[in-house]
């Protein structure tokens, strides 16, 4: 599969992956700054962004499109930083081609299962009739009776376009809206999102595992789960809830950046 990517800048490869509804637009901020010393390239996932829809999707399956970018692009040597499901598809690459990565970064999640946080929020979004609707606004009404919190849904708008539809020979040019993201596949493939990865593997490379103090995505057992199957693992911890990068920018780079350019 030919994944959507943005590059910017140029240098050593920085691949950005991001989490569960988001795209290769989440890193805006950070791909902006890393560009300065590093060709960034942002990338968007299966059935997420501008990426092709997939009836299949697991970890198998997004390493292996990451495999396939990295080779398309002639990308020998990356480093790697990914942010909660793509943290998950990044420890997956890690584990099953450590010869293609130069350092791994991995923030805010760690190997093990996760109980089902997400499902609810699909099944709202699938429970919209869109073409009832005109624009954002009147989607986030619909919205707000099933998922109260403003600020995820707002996230999950990101994912509202305006698309043509072909619901007729004679109404062909009609615009409406859509979700870009695949509702579908991400519902029937959520229990394979939920899944631990890399528990039958060792990474021995330098990599470090960035945690949100107020997110419970990695807990302290975690830490030394993690330390058994990343041998050189590292650990830093912010001021943050889930989105570590977005909710404390600066000191994320600053964090990153200080990694990336160890020895």
């Amino acid at each position: 599969m030919q994944l959507h990517y943005q590059a910017l800048g140029q240098g050593q490869p920085l691949i950005l992956l991001h989490g569960l509804f988001g795209s290769g637009d989440n890193w805006g901020t950070i791909a902006r700054h890393f560009s300065q010393h590093y060709q960034v390239i942002s990338v968007d996932l299966r059935n997420h962004g501008k990426s092709p829809h997939s009836a299949s999707q697991n970890y198998a399956n997004m390493a292996d499109d990451l495999l396939d970018l990295c080779d398309s692009l002639g990308l020998n040597r990356i480093h790697l930083l990914g942010h909660s499901l793509g943290g998950k598809v990044a420890m997956q690459f890690a584990s099953h081609f450590p010869d293609r990565l130069e350092k791994l970064v991995v923030v805010d999640m760690a190997i093990r299962a996760y109980a089902d946080a997400h499902t609810h929020l699909i099944d709202a979004m699938m429970s919209i009739d869109l073409t009832t609707l005109q624009n954002r606004s009147e989607v986030d009404k619909a919205l707000s009776g099933s998922i109260p919190h403003a600020t995820v849904r707002q996230f999950l708008l990101m994912n509202l376009i305006k698309s043509a539809t072909n619901q007729s020979e004679g109404d062909l040019n009609k615009i409406g809206l859509t979700w870009r993201i695949n509702l579908e596949a991400l519902k029937t493939n959520y229990p394979s999102l939920q899944q631990a990865v890399c528990e039958n593997t060792r990474y021995e490379k330098s990599c470090l595992f960035i945690r949100g103090e107020h997110s419970d995505y990695i807990q302290n057992a975690d830490t030394e789960h993690i330390k058994t199957h990343f041998t050189n693992a590292q650990f830093a911890s912010l001021q943050t809830g889930h989105w570590v990068h977005a909710e404390q920018p600066h000191a994320f780079i600053e964090v990153v950046e200080n990694f990336l350019v160890k020895s």
